[in-house]
C-alpha cells in the first residue's frame, strides 16, 4: 500500500471522528438553508470514516476513493458559508479551506492508481 493512500485513510478516519467528539464545530458552519445540521453532520462524519476504512482496503480503495470525492463536494457549500460568514475564524482559515478541498479531492483520486511495481515484486 502507498504510504500516501495509509494517510489518506488516517486523515479521513481522525476527520470523521471528530464529527462525533467535536460536532460543535461542524454544526457552526452549517448553512442556515441546509436543514437537519445534527443529522448531517453526524452522516459526513459516518461517511469519512468509512472512506478512510476503505482506502485501507485495496478491494474498496477506489469506490472509496469516488465516495470521498462525493462527500467533499457535498460539503462545499458549508465550507463556502464557513469562508463568507464566520467570521470568529480567522480569514486564512475560512478561505483556506476552499482550495484545500481540491488538494484533498486530488489526494483521494491519486489513491485510486495503482502502486508502481518495484524491482522486486518483479522477482
Amino acid at each position: 500500500m502507498k504510504i500516501g493512500c495509509f494517510l489518506a485513510a488516517i486523515f479521513y478516519i481522525g476527520a470523521g471522528s471528530l464529527h462525533f467528539l467535536r460536532p460543535d464545530f461542524y454544526l457552526a458552519i452549517m448553512p442556515p438553508y441546509i436543514p437537519w445540521h445534527s443529522a448531517l453532520v453526524s452522516i459526513s462524519g459516518g461517511f469519512e470514516i468509512l472512506g478512510g476504512v476503505g482506502l485501507l482496503i485495496p478491494r474498496t480503495r477506489r469506490p472509496a476513493a469516488w465516495g470521498l470525492v462525493a462527500l467533499l463536494i457535498a460539503v462545499f457549500p458549508a465550507n463556502l458559508y464557513m469562508a463568507t460568514s464566520i467570521l470568529s475564524v480567522p480569514a486564512a482559515i475560512r478561505w483556506g479551506r476552499l482550495p484545500v478541498q481540491l488538494l484533498l479531492i486530488w489526494w483521494v483520486l491519486w489513491c485510486t492508481k495503482p502502486a508502481a511495481k518495484t524491482a522486486r515484486d518483479s522477482q
